[in-house]
């Protein structure tokens, strides 16, 4: 018996030959003589194998149990078309003749003595074959599928042709088969395409099979397609009713879609007007908050006027009236909280023709009060002096350029209700404001600071560098305890420490530090102490964490543990003995400057580029990272961050403190980011400035965020508005470098002086400026 070898065999392949594959193995069979067996030459060329017992009929095959039925047509369709290949083809001792005709196996000759128990035997088993058909009765159905498969393709058999020797293969298979060989691919024998019959009945069947099968599976528009395509024969009335029970089916259909589409719409204006009227009533609330918050304004506004009237009334009443002035003593007698002593008051007598001119001045000055009262009636601005014009409208176009992030703000407040301890501190002048809210109160705050600066103005510039070092890039920037020195430190190995007032006063481009200290390596950070003015913490590129003595200009302590670049030191507030320091080699370390080790050690994931402890406690620390995140720790228990703070999208490179409860972080990702750190949750998000690469700089106070940008300008962020407030372009003075590309420098280090608007500012190029906020 030959190895059969598939084409595009699907399933399993022929069990009835012994596979070569190393893979398969032998499923049980009865066995069955060859109805030929093969000549000497043809077994001579074929490999021995041998015979397996154990093989289950799977294709089709002359001992493969099939359906009664097909066998039955298909043995009848060999008998009388076929008769000499049927006749050539010994078929053994089967009792059943002809092609895919199941094989029984025989059973044996009980012996002669014990026929009963032959005859029970037999009976037995027919019982056995009659329960095992009836339970396999589902599987009988999968069994004749996979006869009519052809045993090549592993196909339904498409154009079955029969061969001489009982197996049935789709032409094109059987065809291409026996142009390369020419031999049987289920038994091996000798085969010619001259020895090739079609096979009708199983075309027949197999047709019939395909017609059921698409009737239990296909959609009734499928089987009338199919009846249609068979050219059925159909009566004219019987079309016209059908075409017109189609037509009706087809509106029903048209209707039940529509009353759905209308559905779907109603549903969405349901939704919609829901939405709306969501939004009509948050208008409508913040409408009733602005109404309310007009009068309770136009109340104080007039309150101040009439106060503004009463003194006027008060100062006509002294100067007409005798018998008032006698109520009212001069200052010339006796000194008052109006007029201070050894002051030129307005009724200074000491110039002939004083009283008259007062006289008039106060005239006029209650004339422009009574047109202010008018005004106030009549709900429009009231007339003010030139100066002031000026100022109001600069304030009022700062308004109109930022109004929505104002309205925003305006109907935050204004809807939730003030919540920082700067209003709970000042519960009593709300309450005295009869109908103040909070929220309006805290508003009033913002857009008064807000509007009351716009651009940035320079008061002093100094150089950084020096004859002996070309490296300029400065780093970073402190102010000490009382604002009085500032400290310095870049690239240039150097600490410098300035005086404020001096670099202030007396303008020069070129300024002696008081005290100047020399280090190993590269600066990136400073920190003063916040108790001690004399002590101050840098940080370095070798990892070094060095604690100096201001005042005589030596380190104290220094410590090496970090064993990468360290970028980042600070000092507790609340503890001045304790400083933390973060570094590339992924950890945070806090120091005690009364011990030579850490005292904790913080194990992260990626390179840390900032810390920064809160300032209202010694135990809480912000961590800024490569990882985009800030991770928040506390140091009592330092295995996890309290919480990781997610919304940048790149490396975070400062972390700064305005409040106890509100941090602000830089990223390279061009954003700054307002926090809660009480209530874990983003605030508000800054953008305008440029940071892509470079550490540029952050510095905080209780109102504004300043930072610098790698377009070589300062920008000043109010914290409750997220567009630039005010912005200032470094250009260089020096003949040198005044055609330089402006993009070439960056902002490398900003510095608030204590909560005033003053601030220090540093770039690449070695240039600190002292700026200030201006209207």
């Amino acid at each position: 018996m030959a190895t059969c070898r598939r084409r595009g065999a699907r399933g399993y392949p022929d069990p009835d030959v012994v596979s070569s594959h190393p893979y398969t193995l032998p499923l049980p069979r009865p066995h069955t003589e060859p109805s030929s067996p093969p000549s000497s030459s043809t077994r001579a060329s074929l490999p021995h194998t041998p015979h397996h017992h154990h093989h289950p009929p799977l294709v089709c095959n002359y001992s493969r149990p099939v359906a009664a039925s097909t066998a039955a047509a298909i043995a009848a369709a060999c008998s009388t078309h076929h008769r000499r290949a049927a006749s050539s083809c010994r078929m053994g001792d089967s009792t059943v003749a002809g092609a895919l005709v199941p094989s029984v196996p025989k059973q044996e000759q009980a012996p002669s003595g014990d026929a009963s128990t032959a005859a029970l035997a037999v009976a037995g088993e027919g019982e056995e074959d009659a329960g095992a058909r009836a339970s396999a009765g589902g599987t009988g159905e999968a069994a004749a599928d996979r006869d009519l498969l052809c045993p090549i393709c592993m196909a339904v058999i498409k154009d079955a042709f029969l061969t001489a020797c009982g197996h049935s293969f789709c032409y094109m298979c059987i065809v291409t088969h026996l142009s390369h060989k020419s031999d049987c691919p289920c038994c091996g024998n000798y085969l010619t395409k001259a020895q090739l019959y079609p096979n009708f009945l199983l075309d027949k069947v197999l047709k019939k099979m395909s017609a059921r099968q698409i009737a239990k599976t296909a959609s009734p528009i499928d089987q009338f397609r199919y009846a249609l395509q068979q050219g059925n024969d159909m009566a004219v009335k019987e079309l016209d009713s059908l075409m017109t029970l189609i037509a009706e089916k087809k509106r029903h259909m048209e209707q039940q879609e529509s009353e759905t589409n209308m559905q779907i719409l109603l549903v969405f204006l349901h939704c919609l007007r829901k939405q709306k009227l969501e939004e009509l009533n948050e208008i409508q609330t913040d409408l009733q908050y602005i109404k309310e918050d007009i009068s309770a304004v136009e109340r104080h506004r007039l309150e101040l006027y009439r106060t503004k009237e009463r003194y006027s009334m008060k100062l006509r009443m002294l100067l007409d009236e005798p018998a008032a002035s006698k109520m009212w003593p001069s200052p010339m007698d006796k000194p008052s909280g109006l007029f201070p002593p050894n002051s030129r008051g307005p009724l200074c007598t000491s110039h002939p023709g004083g009283l008259q001119n007062k006289k008039l001045d106060l005239k006029g000055q209650i004339s422009h009060q009574g047109f202010q009262r008018r005004d106030v009636l009549t709900c429009s601005d009231p007339p003010s002096a030139p100066i002031q014009s000026g100022n109001v409208i600069a304030r009022k176009r700062r308004v109109q350029a930022q109004f929505n992030e104002l309205q925003e703000y305006y109907l935050q407040r204004r809807r939730t209700g003030a919540q920082s301890r700067r209003l709970e501190e000042r519960d009593i002048v709300t309450i005295n404001k009869e109908g103040y809210h909070a929220g309006l109160e805290d508003f009033q705050s913002v857009l008064t600071t807000f509007t009351r600066y716009s651009r940035l103005r320079v008061i002093a510039e100094l150089r950084h560098g020096d004859l002996f070092h070309s490296a300029n890039i400065v780093s970073s920037i402190e102010f000490d305890r009382d604002d009085e020195l500032f400290a310095t430190a870049g690239v240039s190995k150097r600490i410098k420490v300035f005086e404020f007032s001096t670099v202030v006063n007396e303008p020069s481009d070129v300024h002696c530090p008081v005290v100047e200290m020399a280090t190993r390596s590269k600066l990136s950070c400073l920190s003063w102490n916040k108790y001690s003015k004399n002590v101050i913490a840098s940080s370095d590129y070798e990892g070094i964490v060095t604690v100096w003595d201001v005042q005589t200009g030596q380190s104290v302590m220094e410590y090496e543990e970090h064993e990468k670049r360290a970028w980042s030191v600070d000092f507790s507030r609340t503890e001045p003995s304790m400083l933390v320091s973060g570094s590339d080699d992924c950890k945070v370390k806090v120091w005690c400057t009364k011990q030579e080790a850490s005292a904790i050690n913080i194990d992260m994931k990626a390179n840390i580029c900032s810390v920064k402890y809160n300032p209202g406690s010694s135990h809480y620390v912000a961590v800024g990272s490569a990882d985009h995140h800030i991770h928040y720790f506390d140091l009592r228990n330092p295995s996890a961050p309290v919480h990781v703070f997610g919304g940048h999208k790149k490396a975070v490179s400062y972390v700064k403190f305005l409040s106890t409860n509100e941090l602000a972080s830089a990223s390279t990702d061009s954003t700054l980011r307002l926090w809660d750190v009480k209530e874990n949750c983003p605030v508000r998000t800054f953008r305008g400035h440029k940071n892509e690469k470079n550490f540029v700089g952050l510095s905080v106070n209780n109102e504004y965020i300043a930072c610098g940008s790698e377009t070589n300008e300062v920008f000043v962020y109010h914290k409750a508005i997220s567009k630039p407030a005010a912005n200032h372009r470094f250009v260089s003075s020096d003949l040198d470098d005044a055609d330089d590309d402006p993009g070439s420098y960056f902002i490398s280090a900003v510095c608030w002086k204590s909560d005033s608007p003053t601030m220090l500012t540093a770039n690449s190029q070695g240039t600190i400026k002292v700026l200030v906020l201006a209207p």
